[in-house]
């Protein structure tokens, strides 16, 4: 019986694709474990890795070859590998991630057998850049043991679980996949990850035990997280999950999806605009109820109108010199 399936999705990963198998495969466990890798329609030379190393592992290594590029950044090539899937538990994993220990798969499975009431856990894991444009760093300096959905809602923005980080009980995700508005999302890991708190607590291993590779071909980069599209799935998205949770969260989710206004007023399309930006920066200040000074920067800088700043400012200017003047002459 497999025990885990190891859920890969590849796309254009041929400078990766064998570190990150190799490092799956020297797993050491004391059962069965499978990898499924759903690759998704490669231009570079990803599928003759993949194909090289099934027939060179070919009771360990499934392979789902898309005849076409599924979309949504990976996503639905994801929810095909989830569905291929036999074992009790899925460990997710991107194809240019890697493994840095031997008993990664083995320690989850020990915490999830030892708590069944977990929906999922997740360890930590190591952030590096593939061109070196930053140092490493660690996606998280958690202490806490467990998580639930309130530890996963924040006003800004809460990522600290790393894909390849993450293990789930496979029949609870069939019996209760994602919702249907997830499929409009960028991102994936975001709302599974407080779908699956819904149903129960999240544990957390204290040990870096995976990278997680920021390179300019990936999903990360993909997403301009200053383009109006991203910004706008984000708001739809936290809408959404507001919606999910029954407006348990609602203050924190509008700070939150007001800071995606806030950013639209620096996007490519609308930073150089003045009613787009007008309009958001209203938005923005109805939502986050910023302290005093931010809503007198935001109303200066981007509510009024730039031609009533230039009045303001030449009348201001010679009020000014004329108060200097008067004040040399007594």
């Amino acid at each position: 019986m497999i025990k885990v399936s190891v859920c890969v999705v590849t796309y254009n990963h041929e400078k990766f694709v064998a570190k990150m198998l190799d490092s799956i495969l020297m797993q050491q466990t004391t059962f069965d474990f499978e990898i499924v890798v759903g690759d998704d329609y490669s231009k570079d030379n990803t599928r003759a890795i993949l194909t090289e190393y099934q027939q060179r592992f070919p009771d360990k290594i499934r392979l789902l070859l898309h005849p076409k590029n599924m979309g949504l950044n990976g996503k639905f090539n994801a929810l095909a590998t989830f569905a291929a899937a036999k074992g009790e538990y899925i460990a997710q994993f991107d194809g240019d991630d890697y493994l840095l220990v031997t008993d990664k798969l083995q320690k989850q499975v020990e915490m999830m057998d030892a708590n069944p009431h977990y929906s999922a856990c997740f360890h930590n894991a190591k952030v590096v850049f593939d061109d070196n444009a930053a140092p490493p760093y660690l996606v998280n300096t958690l202490t806490k043991k467990e998580f639930t959905v309130d530890d996963l809602i924040g006003e800004d923005e809460l990522c600290f679980i790393a894909t390849s980080a993450l293990m789930f009980r496979r029949e609870d995700f069939a019996r209760n996949p994602d919702p249907e508005w997830t499929n409009k999302s960028t991102s994936g890991d975001i709302p599974r990850n407080i779908m699956l708190a819904t149903r129960g607590p999240i544990g957390y291993i204290d040990e870096v035990m995976s990278v997680y590779r920021k390179q300019r071909g990936g999903a990360s980069f993909a997403d301009n997280h200053y383009g109006k599209d991203f910004l706008f799935n984000r708001i739809e998205m936290y809408s959404n999950i507001d919606k999910e949770l029954k407006y348990k969260y609602h203050d924190r989710l509008t700070k939150n999806i007001a800071t995606y206004y806030y950013k639209m007023l620096f996007s490519r399309e609308y930073g150089e605009t003045y009613w787009p930006r007008a309009k958001y920066a209203v938005k923005y200040l109805s939502m986050a109820q910023p302290s005093p000074e931010r809503k007198k920067e935001v109303i200066r800088d981007f509510i009024i109108p730039p031609f009533f700043m230039k009045v303001y400012s030449y009348f201001a200017l010679n009020l000014y010199n004329l108060k200097s003047k008067l004040s040399g002459q007594s």
